[in-house]
């Protein structure tokens, strides 16, 4: 009896532990996704990834970084690239920075909305220019991600009608030449600072200005440091969901198609999101006291375009790319 509980013993034993010892590697079957991005966790994107998470199922391990807290704002694209992160939502404007020809895809008054946005992204010349990120930075493009047109806010009260009006302007624009150059386009001085200190530069004097979409503006709070939105227009905010190409191409058939769907419905629910908050905090921005008007557009879109085809920028720009965007 003693001998045939012994060996009952060991057997459940040696049962539980290879129960224990399996579960790590069961956990390591899951692919890991881990997702970075300079927006705070309380932007209608943040809320985009975690339905993306929900859609891409328990296979995966996602793990959403957001604020710049795992990796700051411009650095995001060289970790997917050095293989130190999975995904990441990157700035059309940090690609050009390795990619001239992409500029194209930064300039002022280019697309119209977010519709034409898509519909770029979409076409035969989206996949072109998609296919240069892939091959020349290793990277997949899963979409664009939509956030809203970007305006001028400013702490002066001066009115703004003309490009002209903002000389002298300090007007943040993140860092990086083709950021700057969008500022210059507008007519301002454009002044690098980091987007979690925009507030700070806003309530000190340090700056005059930034340019964000109006639900970016609600969720950083500048409308607390500012006394005027101008309704500019000047640029259809859109970064990109992206994810390393390495890490793409060790996902299976299934997975990649499971991934991409799962990209496409939350880009199509943050966009709608956008834009329909977009609409409304036109009308509670000024139930708070801000001025908020529309200057010349007309006058703004001919000096920014103007700046642009004039510029070292354009000389990179695939042939004929502009003309294709406008027929879209």
């Amino acid at each position: 009896m003693s001998l045939s509980f012994t060996r009952r013993a060991v057997l459940a034993a040696s049962a539980a532990i290879m129960l224990v010892s399996a579960a790590p590697a069961f956990a390591q079957d899951k692919v890991q996704l881990r997702f970075s991005a300079v927006f705070s966790e309380q932007d209608i994107r943040a809320e985009m990834m975690k339905k993306f998470q929900e859609e891409i199922g328990e296979e995966f391990d996602f793990q959403g970084y957001y604020g710049g807290n795992l990796f700051k704002q411009g650095t995001e694209l060289v970790a997917l690239q050095r293989g130190n992160l999975e995904m990441g939502n990157i700035a059309p404007q940090d690609i050009s920075n390795q990619i001239p020809a992409w500029s194209i895809l930064t300039s002022a008054y280019l697309f119209r909305d977010a519709d034409h946005l898509k519909t770029f992204f979409a076409s035969e010349a989206g996949d072109e220019m998609k296919k240069m990120v892939e091959d020349q930075l290793q990277v997949k493009i899963l979409g664009p991600t939509y956030f809203g047109a970007r305006q001028v806010g400013l702490k002066t009260d001066k009115k703004i009608n003309t490009p002209e009006d903002m000389a002298g302007i300090k007007l943040r624009m993140p860092g990086g030449d083709a950021w700057q150059f969008l500022g210059q386009a507008l007519g301002a001085n454009p002044t690098p600072m980091a987007y979690a200190e925009v507030y700070t530069g806003l309530q000190t004097g340090a700056i005059d200005g930034q340019d964000n979409p109006l639900p970016n503006v609600q969720n950083m709070k500048f409308d607390e440091v500012m006394s005027q939105i101008v309704l500019t227009s000047h640029l259809v905010g859109f970064d990109l969901l992206t994810i390393s190409l390495d890490a793409w191409n060790k996902l299976s058939p299934e997975q990649q198609e499971k991934v991409q769907a799962a990209a496409d419905s939350a880009i199509e629910w943050s966009t709608a999101e956008h834009l329909s908050q977009e609409e409304e905090l036109v009308a509670g921005f000024k139930e708070k006291g801000l001025d908020i008007y529309e200057p010349d557009l007309d006058a703004f879109r001919t000096h920014a375009q103007k700046m642009y085809l004039e510029s070292a920028l354009a000389e990179s720009w695939p042939e004929g790319m502009v003309d294709t965007i406008n027929g879209l």
